[in-house]
């Protein structure tokens, strides 16, 4: 067996597959933690509005959604 064989496993939530490597593997629990619910928006901006925020975003070097979350997060506070 190589270092890059995959093997295919069945996730704990249901209709999930898991692909791991032969080193490591899926664990529960493992990853990224989450920071809240995930919701899917479409949001309208002007060219100039979009240029700007992506160079926020490179120069602070944040995904738009983090960008976008600290927005909203300090409008809320």
């Amino acid at each position: 067996m190589n270092d890059n064989t995959i093997k295919v496993g069945v996730s704990n939530k249901e209709g999930q597959l898991g692909f791991m490597f032969t080193k490591g593997g899926h664990r529960e629990g493992a990853g990224r933690k989450s920071i809240g619910v995930t919701k899917k928006v479409s949001l309208t901006l002007t060219d100039e509005m979009w240029e700007r925020l992506d160079m926020h975003c490179e120069k602070h070097r944040v995904s738009r959604s983090e960008a976008l979350r600290r927005l909203v997060e300090a409008n809320f506070k």
